[in-house]
């Protein structure tokens, strides 16, 4: 396979205004474990060996407020530094050592459309815990709103490396490594977050995680169901300050053989909205959801 200098989507840090709020939901309902609070962040990790996937701080509206992947090389920050800035990001810090508690080098750009993307080599890890019931592993991809999916999408071919794996009517998916995508560019008549997918273990987990959150007073806002690109399972909810998320499963592992197949291809017979059929079309409420969280303002 081709090599990727990123090689995973790590992280993401979401803004709230009720932090205590979001803290206990993500720690006792959406399955995640509290690490460590740090300069007004609250980082909480999944089941495998990444430091964190949700950093959590107080801000006046849900945000999104960064991004962050991993690199191979501890010279792949130079030169996705160089190659963001030629495609209009700019540099905001590093690379440089990295003072929050994850560690390693670190380099963050803030891209055109305004969101920040981090960049971070030999940061710090866990061991894996065993597989519990019905929790998440890691984060498996962030979908993002942008008033110019393309050109979002050769921003990420180009400045890192990224390859593009499918494009639908309305999305263009993009991989750093054997997953299908690892973000998702959705077309949108405003820039930020449109929601963030953490991988299950498995179709089942998925199942018994969406009936502990429905048991918990959050009822599956989207599916379950199965995606076209990616092949992926999914049950979508929205968090208590209105951010959506994703429990997904199941996603397509490709190679540099796979076939890239455009918006002629993605097509469903009218009224259904994934491949099986069961899934509902989706709600005002969640579409309404998945265009209200922007990126975080400088």
């Amino acid at each position: 396979m081709a090599r990727f200098p990123v090689t995973a989507l790590r992280s993401v840090d979401l803004g709230t205004p009720d932090l205590d709020r979001s803290v206990r939901f993500y720690r006792d309902v959406w399955g995640l474990s509290l690490v460590t609070q740090a300069a007004g962040f609250v980082y909480l990790r999944a089941t495998g060996s990444d430091h964190h996937v949700v950093a959590l701080y107080k801000s006046e509206l849900p945000e999104l407020g960064a991004v962050t992947f991993r690199v191979a090389r501890a010279d792949d920050l130079d030169s996705i530094a160089a190659k963001a800035g030629a495609e209009g990001a700019r540099l905001i810090r590093g690379p440089a050592p990295n003072d929050a508690p994850d560690g390693g080098l670190m380099m963050a750009v803030r891209v055109p459309e305004g969101g920040i993307l981090r960049f971070v080599h030999d940061d710090v890890g866990h061991a894996p815990e065993p597989s519990q019931g019905d929790r998440p592993e890691r984060l498996a991809h962030v979908n993002l709103n942008s008033t110019d999916v393309d050109r979002s999408a050769a921003f990420y071919e180009r400045a890192l490396g990224f390859q593009l794996s499918d494009r639908s009517k309305a999305m263009a998916f993009v991989r750093c490594n054997s997953d299908h995508h690892a973000v998702v560019i959705a077309d949108a008549g405003v820039n930020g977050l449109n929601h963030v997918a953490f991988l299950m273990p498995s179709l089942e987990v998925v199942m018994r995680g969406s009936g502990r959150m429905i048991d918990a007073g959050f009822p599956i806002a989207w599916g379950v169901g199965r995606h076209g690109p990616g092949d992926n399972v999914f049950s979508y909810f929205i968090d208590p300050v209105g951010t959506v998320i994703e429990y997904t499963a199941e996603v397509l592992q490709v190679d540099d053989g796979y076939v890239v197949r455009g918006p002629d291809h993605w097509v469903w017979p009218p009224g259904r909205t994934d491949q099986w059929g069961i899934a509902p079309p989706k709600a005002d409420y969640v579409k309404a959801a998945q265009l209200s969280v922007r990126y975080a303002v400088p």
